[in-house]
């Protein structure tokens, strides 16, 4: 087994990185207080949940990219994960404007976007 796609390697790579990041880092500045937080109940619990969903989708696209990169049969899982890493770059840079956000408050959209240029790499490979 060889690695045929390098953009799509380094784009599992960042996401790895960036799932270590979500999990590690804001897990503890972000996770933990809202779970201490005065919220009530099932706001606060929907957006645990939702904490989650992301930590899931991050280990799902570093093994589809990783998946990718070894076969090429697998191009399309490759574009279709860089098509969610841009929604997420362009999702996270739409919030910082809209709600009037210093871009590294809410700095998200630099992970998404060095996985999107990676990714953006794999498919044109």
């Amino acid at each position: 087994m060889s690695i045929d796609n390098p953009g799509f390697t380094v784009a599992a790579i960042l996401s790895l990185f960036t799932w270590a990041i979500h999990t590690f880092l804001g897990g503890r500045v972000i996770a933990r207080p809202l779970l201490q937080s005065a919220m009530k109940p099932i706001p606060k619990l929907t957006n645990y949940y939702c904490w989650h969903l992301v930590t899931l989708t991050l280990l799902a696209m570093t093994g589809g990219f990783a998946y990718a990169a070894v076969f090429p049969s697998a191009s399309d899982l490759g574009f279709f994960l860089t098509l969610i890493a841009a929604s997420f770059c362009i999702w996270s840079l739409i919030l910082v404007i809209w709600k009037q956000r210093r871009p590294l408050e809410l700095p998200q959209w630099i992970l998404f976007l060095s996985v999107t240029g990676a990714a953006t790499w794999g498919v044109l490979s």
